[in-house]
């Protein structure tokens, strides 16, 4: 697979779960069990900086989830 088929992967499996909208590096581990970890990370940095993804912080744990998506936008979104 290469990588832009990879990036189409991860879109189509976090559009998917209509409960959760921000994951683990490790969830995305998941999703390519034969690719080292290093290589995930990769592609899920690059996809953040192409403003795909973003991160998301609590202050004590970082989750990653597709950019605009979640309550925390809906909130944001509702205050202007």
């Amino acid at each position: 697979m290469g990588i832009e088929e990879d990036k189409k992967l991860i879109i189509e499996t976090l559009k998917a779960k209509t409960t959760k909208t921000k994951f683990y590096l490790r969830d995305f581990n998941k999703i390519f069990p034969e690719k080292k970890p290093r290589e995930v990370s990769k592609l899920v940095n690059e996809m953040v900086t192409d403003g795909i993804l973003e991160y998301w912080s609590s202050g004590s744990t970082t989750m990653i989830g597709l950019k605009g998506a979640g309550v925390q936008h809906e909130a944001e979104d509702s205050k202007e």
